[in-house]
């Protein structure tokens, strides 16, 4: 098995589903991500939340890069990981914390 770069999980897929690739090339980005009801800001911050929640942490980095690029502050990233410790349990915050930080290490503060 080859290892896979989640850098952009979008790509990662796209070879064995072109057409979920498509679909959010098509939908996702342009349609959902642009509704004015929410900034990209508090997207990226709902996303995070989601995997976060989820466990998935594969698609974690990109999305925290997103996140920062959206206006996002690494205290306010700290803390939304604080935060969602008590509601969806401490291993996943700290594993999220600790992917956070591998991430964010190189990145400038805001």
């Amino acid at each position: 098995m080859s290892t896979i770069d989640f850098s952009s999980p979008r790509e990662a897929a796209r070879a064995f589903t072109p057409k979920l690739a498509q679909f959010v090339d098509s939908t996702l980005y342009p349609q959902i991500w642009s509704d004015p009801a929410l900034s990209p800001r508090e997207r990226s911050l709902i996303t995070v939340a989601a995997l976060i929640a989820g466990g998935h942490c594969e698609e974690l980095p990109a999305h925290l890069r997103r996140a920062v690029s959206n206006g996002v502050s690494h205290e306010e990233l700290s803390a939304a990981i604080t935060h969602l410790a008590f509601y969806v349990g401490f291993p996943g915050a700290i594993t999220a914390s600790a992917i956070a930080n591998a991430t964010l290490a190189d990145t400038e503060q805001r």
